[in-house]
C-alpha cells in the first residue's frame, strides 16, 4: 500500500511539475558559449560593434569630426583615452564612429549578398541542368578575379560612396557564397524524403521552401558570419586605398592610410588604435564564424575550440 501511495504521489508531482524544455534551436548556441571560448569572445566583440553601430553618438565621448587645434597630437590620457590626431579630434570617438560605418556596410553587404546567394544557390542547385552549368561557369569566372581588384573596378565605374561600396561588395559576396549553398542543396536533394515529397504531389517551389531552405540554413548562417569579417576588411582596404567612404566620415582604413602613416613615428597611437580595432573585429568575427560552423555542422559538432 505504501509503495502504491508513493507511486501515486510521484505521478501527481510529475503532472504538476513539468520539466522545462529548451527549444532545439537554442542547444547549439549553449554549446557555443560553454565549449568555444574564442567564439564567445567573438560574440562579445560583435555585440560591442553592434552597440557602437546603433548608439555611436550616445557612447562617443566627443564629436568625432570636431577639431580642436589646442588638443592636437595629445597622447592617451584620462581626457582622451586613445589620444588625439593632428586636428585635435578624439581617436576613441573616431574609432567608435568607424565601427558604426564598418558595421553598417558589413551588415548591409551580408544581408544583401546572403539573400541573393541563398536564392541563387537553391534554385541552381535544385534544378540542375544547363542553368546550373552556366551559373557555375559564371561563378568560376568571377571568383578567378581577385576580390580587391574586382571591387576596385566596380567602385571606380559606379563611383565612391557608402551605397556603391555596399553594392560592389555584396555582388562579390553573393558570388562567393553561391557555390557553398549550391553544394549543400545538391546534397540535400538526394535524400529519400525529397522523393517522398514529389510522390505526394509537392511542386518544386513548395519543396524548395518547405524542405530545402530550412535544411540549408546552417551553412547559410556560417557563411554569413564569416562574410561579415571579410566585408569589414574589404571596406577598410578600400578606405586605405582612397576608394572608400569619403571624409570627413572616419573609417578604420582611412585612419590607417593618411594620418596613421604620416604620424607613425611622432604619434604612434594614431596608427595603433585603428589597427587594433580592425584586428580585434576581424579576429573576433572569424572566431565566431568558426564556432558556429563547429556547432551547426553535425560532422564537426564534437570538436573543441
Amino acid at each position: 500500500m505504501a509503495t502504491d501511495k508513493g507511486e501515486a504521489q510521484a505521478m501527481v508531482m510529475g503532472q504538476l511539475v513539468k520539466p522545462r524544455r529548451i527549444p532545439l534551436w537554442v542547444e547549439p548556441y549553449k554549446v557555443l558559449l560553454r565549449r568555444k571560448p574564442l567564439a564567445t569572445f567573438g560574440a562579445v566583440v560583435l555585440l560591442l560593434m553592434l552597440v557602437a553601430a546603433f548608439a555611436a553618438d550616445a557612447v562617443s565621448p566627443y564629436n568625432p569630426i570636431e577639431m580642436s587645434l589646442t588638443e592636437k597630437l595629445r597622447p592617451p590620457s584620462p581626457a582622451h583615452l586613445l589620444g588625439t590626431d593632428q586636428f585635435g579630434r578624439d581617436l576613441l570617438s573616431r574609432i567608435i564612429k568607424g565601427a558604426q560605418i564598418s558595421m553598417f556596410i558589413g551588415t548591409g553587404v551580408v544581408l544583401l549578398g546572403t539573400v541573393v546567394a541563398t536564392i541563387w544557390g537553391c534554385v541552381t542547385g535544385f534544378l540542375g541542368g544547363r542553368l546550373d552549368a552556366w551559373s557555375l561557369r559564371f561563378v568560376d569566372a568571377v571568383l578567378s578575379i581577385p576580390q580587391l581588384v574586382l571591387v576596385l573596378t566596380i567602385v571606380s565605374v559606379i563611383g565612391p560612396g557608402i551605397l556603391n561600396i555596399m553594392l560592389a561588395l555584396a555582388f562579390r559576396n553573393a558570388v562567393g557564397q553561391t557555390r557553398t549553398i549550391r553544394s549543400a542543396v545538391i546534397g540535400i536533394k538526394e535524400n529519400m524524403y525529397m522523393d517522398a515529397a514529389r510522390a505526394i504531389g509537392c511542386t518544386d517551389l513548395r519543396i524548395l521552401v518547405r524542405y530545402v531552405l530550412p535544411n540549408v540554413m546552417a551553412p547559410v548562417i556560417v557563411v554569413a558570419s564569416i562574410s561579415l569579417g571579410q566585408a569589414i576588411l574589404a571596406e577598410s582596404s578600400l578606405s586605405f586605398l582612397g576608394f572608400g567612404v569619403p571624409p570627413p566620415n572616419p573609417t578604420w582604413g582611412g585612419m590607417l592610410s593618411d594620418e596613421g602613416r604620416r604620424y607613425m613615428v611622432q604619434a604612434p597611437w594614431m596608427a595603433f588604435a585603428p589597427g587594433l580595432a580592425l584586428s580585434m573585429a576581424i579576429f573576433g568575427i572569424n572566431m565566431l564564424g568558426d564556432g558556429l560552423r563547429d556547432v551547426l555542422d553535425p560532422r564537426l559538432r564534437g570538436s573543441q575550440g
